[in-house]
């Protein structure tokens, strides 16, 4: 992968196309839970019952959380094992496609802290 883009690249098609990914990627990533629950799945470094992330994500209902990870799902950031034991044990880890949009997720993290004012810490 690049890290380097060349933005002026003399073709306003290319910049349509960038801008195009880039809208498609943040509708990929855009609600309030979604992103608490990549960082919840990036941090345990692998597979998360459906409980633990329930537990882990203070604030979000069940449905939610189904909600949620169904998208993901869907979007192939997440993937879902089902293990056939009684009680049912669902499991939860980040796809190859997850995994890749850490780069990301850090350069937005040092974005947004580099934006905050010194007296947001306070």
């Amino acid at each position: 992968m690049n890290s380097e883009r060349e933005w002026d690249c003399g073709d306003p098609k290319n910049r349509v196309k960038w801008a195009e990914a880039t809208m498609e990627t943040l509708r990929v990533l855009e609600g309030k839970w979604k992103i608490i629950i990549l960082c919840q799945l990036f941090a345990a470094k692998g597979p998360l019952r459906f409980s633990d992330l329930e537990k882990l994500i203070e604030g979000i209902n069940q449905k939610m959380l189904i909600q949620q990870l169904k998208q993901l799902e869907k979007d192939a950031i997440v993937r879902r094992t089902v293990y056939p034991q009684v009680p049912p044990k669902v499991e939860y880890e980040l796809t190859e496609d997850g995994y890749a949009l850490g780069p990301s997720m850090q350069a937005l993290i040092e974005w947004a802290e580099q934006r905050r004012s010194p007296f947001d810490e306070a």
